[in-house]
């Protein structure tokens, strides 16, 4: 059953009513079902194959589908049901116009689920890797209370603000990770080509050489044997530390909470987790979800494995009775201002509303804190370089000054 349902891109050659040829490409579950919806479309097929994998690139190159992808097809897909287009047809224009042949591959799968007699859901459910819990539970509870339209605009609004707030985590760890990668390799082409210019230049002196270019001196001729072994040993330990969380669990979570103990950088993390946290709950209480449900997808869109578990140990005792407020209160790690909120919105009965508020100041917050790391870094990193470069520098001249000096 599972392979019946799998569906494939066709290409196909026919004549319409008119008797003129045409082809196309169309996407089914085989090839008599891709025939007999030509002829609803009053197509009279004379060729059907399966589309040839070669020429599967051909309409859009193929790029893995990222967050963003999903994203903008969301806001797509609500934006032209707001217009009245039915869901099916929306599939077919979002998916055609996709410049990404894999995204496109996907968007008419789903089409094709929902075409054979499928819920949105269940087609979603099918690809776990692009559509996570989260996405899955919110179009369902879209669908079962026929507000699918609104459901997906909402997806959508929490999709683009919950990437543009990664992004900016992103854009600001990047900056002095590429400073560091880009001065390591300067220092590497200086080691290995600059400097044993200078040495050579240096053993005709006949004297002995200050300590700080020996030194360096002798750095050099480290690196021009062994560069491949430091580049090697860097590269091995990024990867090798990718795999160990990736395969260990208990190593992943030392590394979210010693991640939120770095001065600065875990202020970020930890708004932008709290951040993430009401974002993600608005949403699914607008949605209708039960809260003890919600929390589940709450847990895993906070991103960090404390809040992860401050978000699981809530859902226990929201499911004993207790109230949001107070359970966020005992788990410790929520500020006072995000308790109160919480307290008002459930007093208020406008919960979600209040959330939505908790979530637009912290992102704001994470705005703030990232804009003034970056002023902070410039100067610190411009130091940096200027320490490393102007010391080699000055380590190759140091000779140069001390025999002019005797001179």
């Amino acid at each position: 059953m599972a392979e019946a349902a799998k569906s494939v891109m066709f290409v196909w050659e026919g004549t319409d009513k008119q008797g003129k040829r045409i082809k196309g490409e169309l996407s089914g579950q085989s090839d008599a079902l891709v025939k007999a919806l030509l002829r609803r479309q009053g197509i009279n097929p004379l060729k059907v194959k399966k589309k040839p994998k070669t020429l599967l690139g051909g309409g859009g190159r193929r790029k893995s589908i990222s967050p963003k992808d999903i994203t903008v097809f969301s806001r797509q897909l609500a934006t032209m049901m707001s217009s009245g287009v039915p869901l099916v047809q929306a599939f077919e224009i979002v998916g055609r116009g996709h410049e990404n042949q894999n995204m496109q591959d996907l968007i008419l799968g789903v089409k094709a689920d929902v075409e054979s007699g499928g819920s949105l859901t269940e087609a979603l459910r099918k690809r776990p890797l692009q559509f996570n819990d989260l996405y899955c539970n919110l179009v369902e509870a879209g669908e079962h209370a026929g507000i699918l339209e609104g459901i997906l605009h909402k997806l959508a609004t929490y999709m683009e603000k919950s990437e543009a707030l990664k992004s900016k985590i992103k854009a600001a760890l990047f900056y002095p990770l590429a400073v560091v990668v880009v001065a390591f390799i300067i220092v590497t082409i200086l080691m290995i080509f600059v400097i044993p210019q200078f040495q050579s230049l240096f053993e005709g002196f006949g004297a002995q050489l200050p300590a700080l270019t020996q030194m360096v001196v002798n750095m050099s001729k480290w690196f021009q044997k062994f560069w491949w072994l430091l580049a090697g040993s860097i590269v091995g330990a990024v990867m090798g530390l990718k795999e160990i969380k990736k395969r260990s669990r208990a190593f992943g979570q030392f590394l979210d909470r010693m991640s939120l103990k770095i001065p600065v950088i875990g202020m970020i993390l930890e708004k932008s987790a709290i951040a993430r946290y009401a974002r993600t709950l608005e949403t699914m209480f607008a949605a209708g979800t039960p809260l003890v449900e919600a929390m589940n997808s709450v847990a895993g869109a906070t991103g960090n494995i404390v809040f992860y578990n401050a978000c699981i140990k809530i859902r226990d005792e929201i499911a004993t009775g207790v109230q949001l407020q107070a359970a966020m209160r005992n788990v410790n790690l929520f500020p006072n201002m995000v308790i109160q909120m919480v307290a008002i919105g459930e007093e208020s009965g406008a919960i979600d509303t209040m959330l939505g508020k908790v979530a637009d100041w912290y992102e704001q917050e994470v705005d703030d804190a990232v804009e003034a790391l970056t002023s902070l870094l410039e100067p610190m990193i411009m130091a940096f370089l200027g320490v490393i470069i102007g010391g080699l520098v000055i380590a190759m001249y140091l000779p140069i000054f001390k025999m002019g000096a005797v001179v």
